[in-house]
């Protein structure tokens, strides 16, 4: 993965409490919070390298004393992160999300300052050790086996500037692109590393891939028409292998990822007999049972993924560009529209339901007879 790091593991302390006084009955500072902040422009790598030892420990609450019987609180302490990361305690249990700019979460809570309650002795901080898990937000993420032309692509339909080559895994961490579009929209693409048979259990860039997977709205399915071999040691896949073997990947790893809806770029058709390879691979895709004997059972997905929209394109000549654009946007719009219609249906059967309750209700016995108080 290079330089590139999705993950934190962190030490949280809060604040210890402030002494309180007995004599005059004063109360000690409670001790401060620490804090997980997010902000745009921020990296896991440059939260590493700025705070190495991983400790985040905030202010002591002040003592009381005769000058200030009620002590200061400690100071808080924040932990700025990259907009996406979700926060899990040692066990696993997700803390919290933080999708926007500036979202918080706290994460060790300071201790009181001694009082009465305590016999005016201050309390410690939360001790609390904290994993840092980044997945990328974006609008589409493109999955497809290592060398099935994603960065290429990626390069054509946005302004990113990917590495490319012509070797398996060029792509070793998560590259962000956006469309633009004449009306000024933008939509966000992310080409992921390469999956590969296995991934599910950790092969290859494994889970660091799929995990990024989860956040992205649609999938966009790249595959190379010639079909995909990744040495001279593995098989050698049909475009449509590729195709029942990335839906298996992504079942395996997590099945509600095939209910995200689903395009399909078939790429590279600038190559030789491809017309009548994307003939056939169209044939099997609308009738993939009949193909399904072909494949081992633990290689059969429960459920193919219905593609929305299935492009021919070549990343290398341009062809099919401004179509897989289009599809894009369209599918993406249709998909907002279902949610908002899905939300506004949901809001009028809220709206029904309380009317229906404040109907049904009987009139209290005082209402409207409760004599008017003047002064």
């Amino acid at each position: 993965y290079g330089n590139f790091i999705d993950n934190l593991r962190l030490f949280t302390k809060g604040g210890s409490g402030g002494m309180g006084y007995p004599r005059l009955g004063g109360e000690g500072g409670k001790g401060g919070d620490v804090w997980v902040v997010a902000h745009n422009r921020m990296t896991l790598k440059q939260l590493k390298d700025k705070y190495p030892q991983k400790r985040f420990v905030a202010g002591e609450g002040a003592n009381s004393r005769v000058s200030a019987l009620k002590g200061s609180k400690g100071k808080d302490c924040e932990i700025p992160v990259p907009v996406g990361i979700s926060v899990t305690d040692e066990n696993g249990k997700i803390i919290g999300e933080l999708n926007n700019e500036k979202d918080r979460i706290l994460v060790a809570e300071g201790g009181l300052g001694g009082k009465v309650l305590t016999n005016f002795l201050p309390l410690k901080g939360q001790k609390r050790v904290i994993h840092l898990d980044l997945k990328l937000i974006a609008d589409i993420g493109l999955v497809g086996f290592p060398n099935a032309g994603k960065s290429s692509l990626l390069s054509q339909i946005s302004h990113a500037k990917p590495a490319i080559a012509d070797y398996a895994f060029t792509t070793l961490k998560p590259e962000l692109g956006k469309i633009m579009y004449n009306d000024f929209k933008q939509i966000s693409v992310a080409d992921l590393p390469g999956l590969i048979e296995g991934a599910h259990m950790n092969k290859g860039m494994g889970h660091k891939f799929l995990k990024h997977v989860e956040r992205t709205k649609q999938l966009l399915f790249v595959v190379d028409i010639s079909g995909f071999q990744l040495s001279s040691q593995t098989q050698y896949r049909t475009a449509f292998e590729t195709i029942i073997l990335l839906t298996k990947e992504l079942e395996l790893y997590k099945e509600e990822l095939q209910t995200k809806p689903a395009l399909l770029a078939v790429n590279k058709m600038d190559l030789a007999n491809a017309q009548d390879k994307f003939r056939v691979l169209m044939n099997q895709l609308q009738n993939p049972k009949d193909f399904l004997h072909l494949f081992e059972k633990n290689m059969i997905p429960e459920r193919t993924i219905e593609f929305q929209h299935i492009i021919p394109i070549s990343a290398i000549t341009g062809e099919g560009i401004d179509e897989l654009k289009n599809c894009i946007r369209k599918s993406l719009d249709e998909h907002a529209n279902r949610e908002n219609d899905a939300y506004h249906k949901k809001q009028l059967l809220n709206l029904q339901i309380s009317n229906t309750i404040s109907y049904s209700e009987p009139p209290s016995k005082n209402a409207g007879t409760s004599p008017r108080m003047d002064n």
